[in-house]
């Protein structure tokens, strides 16, 4: 599937300290999330969903555990979304069509926002899959979906092989068809041999516990990705749909060298490895001083600095020349790299000094003659915009092919262009802001 993942698109969790730590999330992900609480999974899911809507994508909402009365008021607003789609597998399942929650079809019809789709005999696997995609049929574009939960598929029909039957057949079909799914299964409520099984199929595999009131977010698994942070506990905390990690918090109040070298090793788009390399320690050492659990030596840090292009006061303050200068050389930008995007089709440069505080990132970017990018340059919510300098480009968001000549503008949102490729002889050289 690794070869495979370079041909499709990235897409965003609805969290962008979330994305930066996963390396993005790509069309055809199956994601896993272990919860062990029961309840840490709830707002990553419905910061995803909220992302998915804002993008006008389709959601297939799957529930084994909550009524669709107590679903919809969890949901709040989003529920009021005529592109989600709740499939009621709780009704006729846990509910054992009790009147409590069958009087929520009787009363309230007219007044559903979304679409709800009751299985009348979820027990039978096969009805489930049958009906789930046959709302997936009828749906266009790329559909996302949430599933909740295994664990309660597993207390429903009877035992974990036929739960783990449903997941692995089912995980490839909506790898195929282009999809995005979420999948949420109690830490402890399953053997090693099922998380086992399930974590060899699944693209992405997340991590969340709880420990004396402190909440921590590891990644296990993220395919076709090369991270430095697999296994990594991040503390984090949640706010309503807002999740903070640990490392934003310390940055806050004190002078945080890990976070400022971690950050501009991610804006030129080096790995931990790679900067080792330069320095001439190990990555651990890198991974150590990121998580603020060692210091770096003078010399250490200088040669950072200097690999990485950036003033070694930086790390210790803003540039201290910042609120008064207002011209910055071309010798001060630097090339990034983007990993996920061939080297011999793209070029791009900051046009700004990495260190560089600023609520809009300047770069300019090359994409080379008659080449396709099956992704976009970068992984970010919020607003960008592009001016195109020379050369011709088509750009490709939401299956929408849009042609682009020297003198044009492209404005984005929360949009996430599908496709980038330059159809001319000439080099395309397009000036690009990302705002924050």
């Amino acid at each position: 599937m690794a070869a495979a993942r370079i041909r499709r698109q990235n897409v965003t969790s609805g969290l962008s300290n979330l994305d930066e730590l996963l390396g993005s999330l790509y069309i055809g992900d199956n994601v896993i999330w272990y919860d062990q609480a029961g309840s840490l999974a709830n707002v990553f899911c419905l910061s995803f969903l909220k992302s998915c809507q804002e993008l006008k994508k389709p959601v297939i909402y799957v529930s084994f555990d909550r009524s669709p009365r107590t679903l919809m008021e969890r949901l709040g607003p989003m529920a009021e979304n005529p592109a989600l789609t709740i499939l009621d597998c709780f009704t006729w399942g846990k509910g054992a069509g009790s009147d409590v929650f069958l009087s929520f079809y009787y009363d309230t019809r007219t007044e559903w926002p979304c679409r709800i789709v009751r299985v009348d005999e979820p027990k039978q696997v096969n009805q489930v899959i049958e009906t789930l995609y046959g709302i997936h049929s009828g749906l266009e574009g790329d559909v996302r979906f949430i599933f909740e939960s295994l664990t309660g598929m597993q207390e429903l029909w009877g035992g974990e092989d036929i739960v783990l039957n449903f997941y692995s057949h089912s995980c490839p079909r909506l790898y195929e068809l282009n999809t995005v799914a979420y999948w949420v299964i109690e830490k402890d409520a399953h053997t090693p041999r099922l998380r086992a099984q399930i974590n060899q199929i699944a693209q992405v595999v997340i991590d969340l516990s709880i420990k004396r009131g402190t909440t921590s977010l590891a990644v296990i698994k993220a395919e076709g990705r090369e991270l430095d942070n697999l296994h990594k506990q991040h503390t984090y905390w949640s706010e309503g749909l807002d999740v903070k990690f640990e490392e934003e918090r310390r940055a806050s109040g004190r002078i945080d060298i890990g976070r400022r070298l971690k950050e501009a090793r991610s804006k030129r788009g080096i790995s931990q490895t790679e900067l080792a390399k330069g320095v001439g320690v190990t990555p651990s050492t890198i991974s150590q001083i990121e998580g603020s659990l060692i210091f770096p030596s003078l010399p250490a840090l200088f040669k950072m600095a200097e690999v990485l292009a950036i003033d070694p006061s930086s790390f210790f303050q803003e540039r201290p020349d910042a609120a008064r200068k207002f011209v910055f050389l071309s010798t001060e930008g630097a090339e990034v790299r983007l990993p996920r995007l061939p080297e011999d089709a793209i070029l791009v440069r900051s046009l700004a000094p990495v260190d560089f505080e600023a609520r809009a990132e300047p770069y300019l970017i090359e994409i080379a003659p008659k080449k396709t990018l099956t992704s976009h340059f970068f992984v970010h919510k919020g607003e960008e915009l592009g001016y195109l300098l020379s050369g011709r480009l088509q750009v490709t968001v939401e299956q929408t092919a849009h042609k682009m000549q020297a003198g044009d503008m492209i404005y984005l949102t929360s949009q996430i262009p599908d496709r980038w490729k330059n159809p001319g002889p000439a080099l395309a050289r397009l000036f690009w802001l990302k705002l924050k």
